[in-house]
């Protein structure tokens, strides 16, 4: 049976071959960026398998772990573009669930992936007021917004969010995304958001598109 592939292992959560092939990698020269390609990669395929019902939510929440530690071995060398000049600018991503739910496993797991996909994320935590998005798309400037609930009894959060956002004028500077297990399609419809994503792996696609990330 022929070895895994990095984007294999991380699908399968098979961290200590990742780690292996990462400074393997790392030691032959590959950039930093081509790893990172391969790595989202895999946590997309991790993604699929969970909607394929072919592993399950602490798969899931593993990988976005994984994640963390080969972003703290690549991070150094992320650092620096491919010319090894000054850093260069990060996608960013404010992150919370919305106001009157506590609820934070979801958003979590999506904050891991943005993570692991090199996004900058500002995590808000839970029951986030629509002032705190807003103070915070004001501060850092992201490209993408993410709401978060899993009680039906927010869906008026969500709205006042949304409408928070576009009364204080930024509504066209950022793409707002909503899930957890209380969303939906028409939620995202009729609170004004521009998507909907089912499974976290649906936020991390959602987002690196808005943002560029490849």
């Amino acid at each position: 049976m022929s070895e895994k592939t990095l984007a294999e292992a991380i699908a399968w959560c098979d961290e200590a071959t990742a780690m292996r092939l990462i400074r393997e990698q790392l030691a032959a020269g590959v950039p930093a960026q081509e790893i990172l390609a391969q790595c989202n990669e895999g946590m997309l395929e991790l993604g699929n398998r969970f909607a394929r019902e072919e592993c399950f939510l602490p798969d899931l929440m593993f990988g976005g772990l994984i994640m963390k530690n080969i972003m703290a071995e690549l991070g150094p060398h992320l650092t620096r573009d491919v010319k090894g000049g000054a850093p260069g600018p990060r996608a960013k991503a404010v992150m919370g669930t919305v106001q009157h739910d506590v609820h934070d496993i979801g958003k979590d797991i999506v904050v891991m992936m943005l993570r692991g996909a090199g996004f900058e994320v500002i995590d808000l935590g839970v029951d986030v007021p629509p002032e705190r998005f807003v103070q915070a798309i004001r501060e850092h400037q992201p490209s993408v917004v993410g709401m978060s609930l899993l009680l039906t009894t927010c869906y008026p959060s969500v709205t006042a969010t949304v409408n928070a956002i576009r009364e204080a004028g930024l509504r066209d500077q950022v793409a707002i995304m909503v899930g957890g297990a209380a969303a939906s399609e028409l939620l995202a419809k009729n609170a004004g958001c521009d998507f909907y994503g089912k499974t976290a792996v649906d936020g991390l696609k959602f987002a690196c598109e808005v943002a560029g990330v490849k």
